[in-house]
């Protein structure tokens, strides 16, 4: 890899891409174990699993939370993948930084849901792995945010 002013674009443009691979995979990955008593198996539940889930009992809602989970980040990393290839203009990057924000916000609705569900009492819900993917990949979505980007 070449060394100098262009490598973190380059490498910020790498890691924009394998982003475009790994959020899907957070996607489906179980974020939260969830079950009604302590003797009993636990149920996972995914981005994936919870929106069809949602969509049965509030279709509106859930094509809300698939709007921040899942149609702006992927929008967010295929836009600043555009930008990188010289193949749209770099006045999209504003927008497509504050489409990264509205992907933090499921991360903040998880947690919500499971201090509030622990608070309560009644079941029992343990963190998933796809739990910290889908953090991980928010995270760094936003830093690269703040790398500008690379031509060509």
């Amino acid at each position: 890899m070449q060394r100098g002013p262009r490598a973190p674009a380059r490498l910020a443009r790498l890691a924009n891409l394998l982003l475009l691979i790994l959020f899907p995979v957070a996607w489906s990955a179980p974020l939260l174990r969830a079950g009604l008593l302590p003797v009993f198996g636990l149920d996972e539940i995914s981005v994936v699993s919870g929106l069809a889930t949602l969509a049965r009992s509030d279709p509106l809602l859930a094509a809300l939370v698939a709007l921040f989970a899942i149609v702006a980040p992927l929008a967010k990393l295929a836009g600043r993948a555009a930008v990188d290839a010289g193949l749209a203009p770099q006045r999209w990057l504003g927008p497509l930084h504050a489409l990264g924000r509205l992907a933090m916000a499921d991360i903040f609705l998880i947690a919500l849901y499971i201090v509030v569900a622990k608070g309560v009492g009644v079941g029992r819900i343990e963190t998933g792995w796809g739990l910290y993917l889908l953090t991980g990949c928010v995270l760094a979505s936003l830093a690269l945010s703040h790398v500008p980007p690379h031509r060509g």
